[in-house]
């Protein structure tokens, strides 16, 4: 096999393992912490402090990548996440909302240093390969989009201490990770590219480029993540059980990666602006069948499309956000796009919970709509952009 190609199998091992865990958390933290939250309003705490986690650990991860290489820091990220794991059943066991809440920042933390397996693909593979190898790796996430919540359920209820079981769960997928690991083999930067900062922050920022690549990503999460939290609750608020939450969720998931396996292949024959355009309007389905009504297939349908128009979305923007940087720039300018997804993906999933406390399942679809439309003004503005150039 070539190497590229056996990286990227080997990350996408890696990112099934991680989709196991964040499937696994997405579905039972909400609960755990309605369980727990002496404020119901606060339930989605422990999802804001996992992606806060995340967002945190973006920058330095990426710079420590640079100094180290990915695989070491890879391994980083594994080591605080068993952590986290251990402290969230320490947590539940415990009866500790707050507690749990800095278990799921230690998982957040694991989870933004992960989130580097798809620019490490990116990093190996030839210019007409890249858009593949980011969605194959993404792809490794069905697997994680099958097994987490299936296992969820077998171990939500292992212990008298509903979901001890669930986070104690967790420990196998990092064991199997640590193990995958060891095959990986990305050389360390080298010593130019270490040393080297070349352009600013702010002229990387400023490309229109890097505009629609960071608004593409964070946005699409930040759309993804806001209805997608607050799913469970929502379906036990209408009556729904914690199996048919953690069905929608299971589907959900599959809908975001079963995709990557022809969104690479979308964005070579169509152009990665048409796909994240094509991501958009599916987003536009999914909140018009959520307002529709309530009932399982109505969350089932809307969080499946859910997942279809963040992969479009997120593979369309990480793609595009691989034209905005030189070799010595690669680290800061992933590390603050990053920073940026997951900034949003906190300030959503807080507000996600007080929402639907207070307005409902159909206010929080109706504050989607702003982001999904800033969403569409930017990509068609870039498209503009780039067919006024193109003559000349």
């Amino acid at each position: 096999m070539e190497p590229a190609k056996r990286t990227v199998a080997i990350l996408a091992a890696c990112q099934a393992l991680l989709f196991a865990t964040n499937a696994t958390l997405i579905a039972v933290a909400g609960l755990a912490g309605a369980a727990l939250a002496a404020d119901k309003s606060l339930a989605t705490l422990t999802i804001t402090a996992w992606v806060v986690g995340a967002a945190l650990a973006t920058v330095p991860m990426s710079l420590l990548m640079k100094r180290i290489g990915r695989r070491a820091g890879f391994y980083v990220g594994a080591g605080i996440g068993v952590a986290g794991a251990l402290l969230g059943a320490l947590a539940i066991h415990l009866g500790d909302f707050w507690l749990l809440c800095v278990a799921m920042l230690g998982l957040g933390v694991y989870n933004g240093g992960a989130q580097f397996y798809r620019f490490a693909a990116a990093d190996v593979a030839a210019p007409e390969f890249k858009s593949t190898a980011i969605s194959l790796v993404l792809a490794g996430g069905l697997v994680g989009g099958l097994i987490g919540p299936e296992l969820s359920k077998l171990s939500v209820d292992w212990f008298a201490a509903r979901y001890l079981g669930t986070y104690l769960s967790l420990l196998g997928y990092f064991v199997l990770l640590m193990v995958i690991l060891a095959l990986l083999r990305i050389p360390t930067p080298s010593a130019a590219e270490q040393a080297g900062s070349g352009r600013s922050l702010a002229e990387i920022a400023l490309q229109p480029v890097f505009i629609v690549a960071v608004l593409g990503a964070a946005f699409g999460f930040g759309v993804m993540n806001f209805l997608m939290v607050a799913t469970p609750i929502a379906m036990g608020t209408h009556g729904h059980q914690y199996g048919d939450a953690a069905f929608v969720i299971q589907w959900h998931v599959i809908a975001m990666f079963a995709p990557s396996f022809v969104t690479g292949g979308l964005i070579k024959r169509f152009g990665v602006l048409q796909v994240m355009f094509a991501g958009v309007l599916v987003l536009c389905v999914c909140v018009a069948i959520a307002l529709v009504d309530v009932t399982v297939m109505h969350f089932w349908w809307a969080l499946v499309l859910l997942g279809v128009g963040w992969n479009f979305l997120y593979i369309g923007g990480t793609t595009l956000l691989t034209e905005t940087y030189r070799p010595a720039e690669r680290a800061k300018t992933q590390g603050v796009n990053d920073f940026i997804v997951f900034t949003t993906q906190a300030i959503t999933s807080l507000a996600s919970g007080w929402m639907l406390e207070r307005g409902g399942w159909a206010a929080v679809n109706y504050l989607a709509l702003p982001l999904i439309a800033a969403m569409a003004i930017a990509i068609v503005w870039l498209l503009l952009k780039r067919r006024a150039v193109a003559p000349a």
